[in-house]
């Protein structure tokens, strides 16, 4: 369980909660948990909007990560765009889309298919955007997805796995409990976080 619940606070960036557990715990974190500081500030850096910052992190830890994935270094250079049009700097989105993404799309259709729906957005100058048919690119949910993406691909190439296993176990659980209670009696656990399980009731 230990193990469990260090690979989920290294995996999710809780670098002070990760040493701590590992000082009270003694359970080996098997990374130098200084690495998750690099993580947190390229990931902080991509929600806040400030993707060449994190580009250039990223670049600084290991340029194989972004030179070896190209819909990575797209869909950073795609949301560069977003920022640019975000902010209103019409002329340098236009400059960039031409200059940094033209020909990726013109390479791949799935590059062309989203940086066509990019662009759209230049439609709605001057008109709230976030209430247009493509305004989900400007939700925080957009910069929160490839920050994600960008965590992963740094992850995997420092050899780490990319999705915690804690949560993805309690799902198996959830979804255990509710296929078989049916046809079974057991105590169900009621509440994850301390572990509860309610009273398990005979008939008679």
């Amino acid at each position: 369980m230990n193990k469990l619940v260090m690979n989920y606070l290294v995996i999710e960036g809780f670098k002070d909660a990760a040493e701590k557990f590992q000082k009270e715990s003694g359970t080996d974190p098997g990374i130098d948990l200084g690495t998750i500081s690099d993580r947190m500030i390229i990931r902080n850096a991509i929600q806040a909007g400030d993707i060449e910052t994190g580009i250039e992190r990223a670049n600084d830890l290991n340029p194989e990560i972004l030179d070896s994935n190209g819909p990575l270094f797209f869909h950073l250079q795609q949301q560069k765009l977003i920022e640019l049009i975000r902010k209103g700097q019409i002329d340098e989105a236009l400059d960039f889309a031409q200059e940094e993404l033209s020909q990726q799309g013109q390479e791949n259709p799935k590059f062309l298919e989203e940086l066509e729906r990019t662009m759209a957005l230049f439609a709605f100058d001057g008109i709230d955007q976030s209430s247009s048919p493509v305004g989900d690119l400007l939700a925080t949910s957009q910069r929160q997805k490839i920050a994600s993406e960008l965590n992963a691909a740094i992850l995997m190439n420092q050899c780490q796995e990319t999705d915690p296993r804690l949560p993805t176990l309690l799902k198996m659980l959830q979804w255990g409990q509710t296929s078989i209670e049916d046809r079974v009696k057991f105590p169900h656990i009621t509440n994850l976080t301390t572990a509860e399980f309610d009273d398990l009731k005979e008939d008679h």
